[in-house]
């Protein structure tokens, strides 16, 4: 153990001065492989590395454009006892660009990382950057049943917090060692959106010391009522016994944009209050608007004429209302006015001429697989399912899954005691608490962890590690957000005020103990 710590000095302390050629080699890697990660044992046989120059990346919404030269290593290690193989893969900067950084990457969906595809945003800050396949392949969808009735706890876990965990451990003593840091710091960071999101707070939660600066953006956290919330659309299309053709839903939304965009104080296509949007926008108003859905095929001629009405009835007004039970009692929340009904999406019937439920597979999927154990990919009917069946389904995830999936520990004193940084942004002002280190953003405009082509001349925030580097390492506080206008030239404006919080404020009484 003695020879190895000691070559590893003598290669780390080579990276400094050598190139890019000169240290990515197996050799090195190997003699930098961790050996004090409690409870993990590295494979040294199982390392790779290849220097790999003028790489470049464009057209990204979470990182700028660039080139720049990496080694690409990856290597696998086993829980001790447990004779399992998590790989991992790190792409390092070349020595004379490192800038004392590491960051860990997260997933999206079901996939605990997004592979190397948001590796280019560490590196291009001077940061090492790591990816995980959580030992279980990477997919947990695919890995969570062993049988049917039978849950695989370690994936499961894995993908709940432990995998980004220790993807964030062992990256730390490599990078220290691989670069000769000795006593140096080595500035820590996590990045991801949705699941990559809800992996960042497990993070915070779960492993408050290891991080200088996360964040965290459009967390997929309530992760029960969050999955089950994708069916919320389902049901009360089947309840009213009416499936809207996509245009209907399409003519909707842009009419809702048009009503609204005035009300930020400039019209330029983007609705960033859609607090007053929601306070003064009767969804009702869109009846009798008439829409064309186009045509399905080159020699088909459009189907779909008609105009929005009140018989049969419509979704539209019940689906922003979100789920509450048949007592009245609020379960969950729903869309924020001007965003799409793609969970409310239904499916043409060529033979019958006419629309169709069409169960939309994340939430399907989640009750299927995670709440009644079986293996299948979606739910093949909603018979019989009402809104209490749905908040019965939010309230068992929530109950099996609370302390791996839920990640809604409210008690984050040891994140504020470790002096971590965290900004957190959402698709959509600014409620900042800087004394306390945490951000929030809710971006004008934007869709899911990405730009709107309905909103195109919405920023992104796509400089986001820049951002918190600047505000760990010279108190640059983000008082804004620097996001990027990726369509346009459109000045964005943040306001703070309570009447645009009230509306965010909610009580979700559908249940006994509170919902965080």
């Amino acid at each position: 153990m003695r020879r190895a710590a000691m070559i590893a000095g003598l290669t780390a302390t080579a990276a400094h001065a050598a190139s890019l050629a000169d240290v990515c080699t197996t050799a090195n890697v190997k003699a930098a492989l961790p050996t004090s990660v409690y409870g993990l044992t590295m494979i040294p046989s199982s390392v790779t590395a290849s220097p790999v120059y003028n790489a470049s990346t464009s057209g990204q919404v979470f990182f700028p454009d660039a080139t720049y030269d990496y080694c690409g290593i990856t290597f696998n290690y086993t829980h001790n006892g447990r004779g399992d193989t998590v790989k991992l893969q790190y792409w390092l900067p070349a020595p004379e660009s490192f800038e004392n950084r590491f960051l860990a990457t997260g997933g999206m969906a079901y996939m605990i990382s997004g592979g190397s595809s948001y590796l280019p945003g560490g590196v291009m800050y001077g940061a090492v950057a790591g990816t995980t396949d959580g030992g279980f392949g990477g997919e947990l969808d695919i890995a969570f049943l062993l049988a049917n009735g039978t849950i695989n706890y370690e994936a499961l876990y894995s993908m709940g917090y432990h995998g980004i965990g220790e993807l964030t451990m062992i990256g730390k003593e490599f990078t220290k060692n691989f670069y000769s840091m000795g006593e140096e710091k080595l500035y820590t960071y996590y990045q991801g959106c949705s699941e990559g999101g809800r992996e960042g707070w497990s993070q915070i939660q779960k492993y408050p010391g290891v991080y200088d600066g996360v964040i965290p953006g459009a967390p997929a956290i309530r992760y029960s009522q969050q999955q089950a919330n994708h069916l919320y659309s389902n049901i009360v299309e089947k309840t009213l016994g009416y499936y809207p053709p996509p245009c209907e839903l399409e003519k909707i939304v842009n009419a809702t944009i048009d009503a609204c965009d005035s009300l930020d104080g400039k019209v330029d296509g983007v609705v960033a209050r859609t607090d007053l949007c929601q306070l003064h926008f009767n969804i009702n108003s869109t009846i009798g608007l008439p829409y064309h859905c186009a045509a399905r095929s080159s020699s088909g001629i459009g189907l779909g004429f008609g105009k929005r009405g009140t018989d049969p009835p419509s979704t539209a007004p019940s689906l922003p209302r979100g789920l509450h039970d048949s007592k009245g009692r609020r379960a969950y929340i729903s869309y924020q006015p001007t965003a799409s009904f793609s969970d409310a999406e239904t499916s043409y019937n060529s033979e019958t001429g006419e629309y169709e439920l069409s169960i939309a597979s994340t939430g399907g999927e989640w009750v299927a697989k995670f709440l009644e154990l079986r293996d299948a990919e979606n739910l093949s009917t909603l018979d019989n399912v009402t809104y209490d069946t749905l908040r019965d389904w939010m309230e068992l995830g929530w109950k099996r899954y609370e302390d791996v999936m839920q990640t809604t520990w409210p008690d984050l004193t040891k994140f504020e005691k470790a002096g971590v940084y965290s900004y957190q942004f959402f698709g959509l002002l600014l409620q900042l608490h800087p004394q306390y280190h945490y951000c929030l953003f809710l971006v004008p405009g934007a869709s899911h962890c990405s730009t709107n082509d309905v909103q195109a001349n919405g920023p992104f925030p796509q400089i986001n590690l820049a951002i918190i580097i600047n505000w760990i390492k010279k108190g640059i506080v983000p008082y804004i957000l620097n996001a990027i206008h990726l369509a346009g030239d459109t000045k964005f404006n943040c306001v703070y005020d309570q009447v645009f919080l009230d509306t965010w404020d909610y009580i979700f009484d559908a249940y006994k103990m509170p919902l965080y």
